[in-house]
């Protein structure tokens, strides 16, 4: 069984419908109950905290699926870390208030870990579709040549030091240490522009290319990682392979956007036909999961396919209305992921008391070094620009976020990453998206008035 079956539900399914045959369906459908109550708790209260110190909400989400998972309290646990079912506090809570056998225990447990884990992939997918629906294409082209120069620089360069670094210095073959450097590539737009905005500087020349970039950045993040995650399935590198699949998703990406013109009308025009609840919200699902499965079948990722279907009604005149009713199902959805990524996360790894896991722990500080710096030379990558503040540039593109987050939870379903690695690239993710708000405050000095907040309140570059 894997956490995301690396969006393959050609292969989940199976293994959820084995599970399930010999266990007791009521006692799963309470066991999904209970886990949900704490993914839901996990993710409310660490993200109500989290944004009362003024730290993006998914962060809390992130930390509170650690604090119920395999680091701390077991409440949330999966039989791919290790753990069997005497170890899950919710079997455990079964079999005293609802007469759980323990001889039935294995089977609720497995089946139960199956339908969280689909969950979290059906999560993953909306979540990109979400991205996708608020990522807008024609201001994305009129910042220009700027942004695009700082998204490749940010790109490239962590990439290749990141995967070259942990290959040469670890010893980390190559398959593992392609995935951790893609995991340093991205950056959360969501992160950045909410600093941006409060400190009055989105408006700025700063905040133009860096958001235009983040933007680039997540576009060519998606295409990386379903490059990346095809190689973990294989468990090779072939450049061959590695050329097809940057072409085809590429290709997919832009044929996707191409032929959405010619969808566009057609969607609102079946949109205004149907008159019962869920007539712009169930087609345009039906479109992402149609593009999706398109995706996985050409052996591309299903949340490429459902990034693209974000993009091409992202042009539509429903898109209002569409990114408002994909909200409350997102909201249900998208946080069962991020749970599930701090759950599964075992930090236990890092604890430099235990000498097999000091590896991991240097392996962190690699990481997060390579992370900050990696993006931090993005800003010498702008030109013409004379007098523009590239330290700013280059902070404003250090978070990882819910983007990294992605890569950290695809990773671990393809079993590419061992524990150390996979620890290691979430304290990455944590650490970056926590320095980045004071960085970005401590890069932009000047104080701000009450004239540049009321003009950062100006969104039409978003």
């Amino acid at each position: 069984m894997q956490f995301f079956s690396t969006i393959n539900f050609n292969f989940t399914v199976p293994l959820l419908a084995s599970a399930t045959e010999s266990a007791d369906s009521s006692m799963v459908v309470a066991a999904v109950l209970l886990s949900l109550v704490v993914i839901y708790l996990a993710s409310k209260v660490g993200g109500e905290l989290s944004n009362k110190v003024g730290l993006p909400p998914v962060l809390g989400e992130l930390v509170g699926g650690v604090i119920v998972g395999t680091s701390v309290l077991h409440l949330l646990v999966f039989p791919e870390g290790g753990t069997d079912s005497s170890g899950s506090l919710i079997m455990n809570f079964l079999q005293i208030t609802a007469g759980l056998s323990p001889e039935a225990t294995p089977q609720v447990f497995a089946a139960q870990s199956e339908v969280v884990s689909v969950l979290a992939e059906l999560g993953v997918i909306i979540l990109l579709f979400e991205i996708g629906l608020e990522s807008n294409l024609k201001d994305l082209m009129a910042v220009g040549i700027q942004a695009f120069v700082v998204a490749v620089v940010g790109v490239v360069v962590p990439f290749a030091a990141g995967t070259v670094g942990l290959m040469t210095l670890f010893g980390i073959s190559a398959v593992p240490a392609i995935f951790a450097g893609a995991a340093l590539t991205a950056t959360s737009i969501g992160i950045t522009s909410k600093v941006l905005s409060e400190i009055g500087r989105l408006n700025s020349k700063e905040g133009q290319i860096i958001l235009g970039a983040a933007v680039i950045d997540d576009i060519l993040g998606i295409i990386v990682l379903a490059v990346v995650a095809s190689l973990a399935k294989d468990g090779a590198v072939d450049v061959g392979n590695v050329i097809y699949l940057i072409v085809s998703a590429t290709a997919f990406l832009i044929g996707a956007i191409v032929l959405g013109n010619l969808f566009n009308k057609s969607f609102v025009a079946i949109a205004d036909t149907l008159k019962t609840r869920g007539g712009v919200v169930i087609p345009a699902f039906i479109f992402a999961f149609i593009m999706a499965y398109l995706a996985d079948i050409i052996h591309l990722e299903a949340i490429l396919g459902a990034f693209a279907a974000g993009l091409v009604l992202e042009e539509t005149d429903k898109r209002k209305e569409l990114q408002n009713q994909v909200l409350p199902i997102a909201d249900m959805l998208v946080p069962v992921f991020f749970v599930a990524v701090g759950a599964k996360t075992d930090l236990g790894v890092l604890n430099p008391a235990i000498p097999s896991n000091r590896e991991g722990l240097i392996m962190a500080i690699f990481l997060i070094t390579v992370a900050i710096l990696g993006k931090v030379i993005t800003g010498l990558a702008v030109f013409g620009q004379p007098g523009i503040n590239r330290l700013a540039i280059g902070v404003g593109m250090i978070p990882r976020g819910e983007v990294g987050l992605v890569f950290a939870g695809v990773g671990a379903a393809s079993g590419a990453l061992s524990k150390p690695l996979g620890a290691a690239i979430i304290m990455m993710v944590i650490l970056t998206t926590f320095l980045a708000p004071p960085l970005l405050r401590f890069v932009f000095p000047e104080p701000t008035t009450a004239a540049t907040l009321e003009g950062s309140s100006d969104t039409s570059l978003l």
